[in-house]
């Protein structure tokens, strides 16, 4: 069976110990079957040439300060996918050289959900970065390239946020704003119609500009729109926010 690809707003670090947002998280998951291998394409790794983290346990990547002293402790065990890792560099081949970074673990746009959807930390997880993360129409393409993965049941997984502007977060969780809902609401509709012109050239919009100061939490998506088919239907397992405009909208491909 073709597996599911998908995007996850993750937010910040803090859901590791929110306990309401990890069961929005681990209900998407349950409701998927088993994923053999999960290939993450986090926010918060950009590497150029596309490179690949550890293929063996490595330490978690605390990217991030001035958060509560237990995150900092939190351990997310989950075996690496060399075998994974072998495919991505032969699908990417006719592209581009992918080089590996053996010594990097985990960062929190990749833990943070998967120790909610995963807890047992039983699933095989490699990271691979954003190559291209001002070029979308590349991030597109690059998740086509790694689509026929998902024949293997591996979980092609983009995380980041469809509004991300940390200027502009409400850290009291106020109200969300009017232009945040509104390009959320946009995307949504992009997706569900199939629009992936638009959706590649989403900077268009005039509301991108304030949305994604910077294009790192967005391009994610691509590459799990990318490695969807024409033939996917697409939902929404999650669909709110946190601090006010920080988008936490999940996509689901297939």
């Amino acid at each position: 069976m073709r597996f599911p690809t998908g995007f996850v707003g993750h937010g910040s670090p803090t859901n590791a110990v929110n306990g309401p947002r990890g069961e929005t998280w681990k209900a998407w998951a349950d409701s998927l079957p088993a994923p053999t291998a999960i290939l993450s394409i986090s926010a918060h790794y950009e590497q150029t040439p596309p490179s690949l983290g550890a293929t063996t346990p490595v330490p978690l990547v605390y990217d991030f300060g001035g958060f509560p002293e237990p995150l900092y402790s939190i351990k997310y065990d989950p075996p690496g996918a060399p075998e994974v890792a072998g495919q991505v560099e032969g699908l990417l081949s006719r592209s581009a050289q992918v080089a590996r970074e053996e010594w990097r673990g985990l960062d929190h746009g990749t833990w943070v959900p998967l120790l909610h959807m995963y807890p047992d930390a039983n699933i095989p997880v490699v990271q691979l970065s954003l190559p291209w993360t001002n070029e979308p129409e590349k991030m597109f393409a690059l998740g086509q390239e790694l689509a026929p993965l998902r024949d293997d049941g591996v979980f092609i997984l983009g995380s980041g946020n469809l509004v991300h502007n940390l200027r502009a977060a409400d850290w009291s969780s106020g109200p969300t704003p009017e232009w945040a809902a509104e390009f959320d609401h946009w995307i949504s509709e992009v997706l569900t119609e199939d629009r992936d012109d638009q959706l590649q050239d989403y900077r268009t919009n005039p509301l991108a500009a304030t949305c994604h100061p910077t294009q790192e939490h967005f391009v994610p998506l691509l590459v799990a729109a990318g490695a969807a088919s024409e033939h996917d239907e697409v939902s929404f397992p999650i669909e709110d926010f946190e601090f006010g405009s920080l988008s936490m909208r999940c996509v689901q491909f297939g």
